[in-house]
């Protein structure tokens, strides 16, 4: 047996609210939208990454989602443009990765990160 896929699967009460901050911040696209469940897909990703984790790193909270981006100053830009509130950062970490942390609509804490070259 082999892994094909892990999803993150994040349980929110309205959907397509939540889906809106995604597609807007990072500019995601929506594969299916049933109503109760809104999905993303289609990204130029690693197949698979699982962390299991005690804490998020320089004393933060663990975080529900991590999302690996180009181009941080963008994506910072667009969470200020939405309104976001940042819990931690921008940042740039001891181990080489530029980041901050925002909470979705949906009070999901998601690590927004930029690998450092």
């Amino acid at each position: 047996m082999r892994v094909k896929r892990v999803v993150a699967d994040l349980e929110v009460a309205e959907s397509r609210a939540v889906a809106a901050f995604y597609g807007q911040l990072f500019g995601l696209e929506i594969a299916m939208d049933q109503g109760w469940i809104v999905t993303f897909s289609g990204l130029d990703t690693q197949p698979m990454q699982l962390t299991l984790s005690s804490e998020g790193g320089s004393g933060t909270p663990v975080p529900g989602l991590s999302i690996d981006v180009d181009d941080l100053d963008t994506a910072l830009s667009r969470a200020c443009a939405l309104g976001a509130n940042l819990d931690y950062g921008p940042v740039l970490e001891p181990w080489g990765v530029r980041r901050f942390f925002v909470r979705d609509p949906a009070g999901t804490l998601v690590n927004v990160l930029c690998h450092e070259t």
